[in-house]
């Protein structure tokens, strides 16, 4: 299992942390693929009654890696490569949605991008106050991907959904709750810990129940995702090479380095 993926375990409740918290939890290749490996686990683990899912440090995720080489750096691979970088993502929030037991995310600090694309393939989200979540893919050049879309649309209806990946507006706190980004609104710091006591509630729950009617409810909300987002990796693969993505990116690291 990769190192930038902790994980713990007691009395059927499992806690999965990103753990690249001297970048902000941003997704390598290398986090994205341990993700995917630990949902696979989780899937076929026994006795698993609720997941969590955090971050170390003070941020759940700034999003896509910009500085990694393996996922921007295209110039050299062939099609075939493309498209299978440009799929991780979307491998990673399927298996994590695909988790039979009920799964919470527990967020704090910056939610941008992927991790907001994540985050929305878990069943239930709790935010602290000052948290936010934020999609930029337009902003640098790219459409939405990760099959965030179908999920945001599912989650918040078509106008809202716009608002959120088009116009890339910000929802924090109390604001992301009313908008239906998250379920739960807590006390900055507090976000693991009211997960836990959730995690708790749904642990002492038959077990077998809990997961028949999670997969009854993921049947019918998800049944046209895949229609919906089956071909956004190919779209984000051409978009990415594209000058005008090439220039946003670079555009929107600056800001970052410069701390707008």
């Amino acid at each position: 299992m990769s190192r930038l993926v902790d994980i713990q375990a007691k009395d059927g409740i499992w806690t999965v942390r990103l753990n690249r918290p001297e970048v902000r939890n941003a997704f390598s290749i290398e986090l994205m693929r341990g993700m995917t490996q630990t949902a696979e686990r989780l899937r076929d683990e026994a006795g698993v009654r609720a997941v969590i899912l955090t971050a170390a440090g003070e941020h759940f995720s700034a999003g896509m890696d910009l500085k990694d080489l393996k996922r921007w750096d295209t110039d050299k691979q062939s099609l075939g490569d493309r498209r299978v970088l440009a799929s991780t993502g979307e491998r990673m929030c399927q298996a994590w949605e695909n988790i039979p037991a009920l799964t919470i995310c527990a967020i704090e600090g910056h939610c941008i991008g992927g991790g907001a694309a994540l985050a929305v393939a878990t069943d239930l989200r709790i935010i602290g106050a000052s948290a936010w979540f934020w999609l930029p893919e337009i902003a640098i050049g790219i459409p939405l991907g990760w099959g965030a879309l179908p999920r945001l649309v599912r989650l918040l209806g078509p106008a809202k959904a716009k608002r959120f990946i088009i116009l890339c507006d910000r929802f924090a706190g109390r604001e992301a709750v009313d908008f239906g980004l998250a379920e739960y609104l807590v006390a900055d710091g507090q976000a693991y810990a009211e997960a836990l006591m959730l995690a708790a509630r749904i642990a002492a729950l038959p077990e077998i129940p809990v997961k028949m009617s999670k997969e009854a409810v993921n049947a019918t909300a998800n049944a046209l995702n895949h229609l919906a987002s089956y071909m956004v990796s190919d779209q984000v693969a051409l978009a990415v090479a594209s000058e005008e993505a090439v220039a946003a990116r670079a555009r929107f690291a600056a800001r970052k380095k410069g701390g707008r």
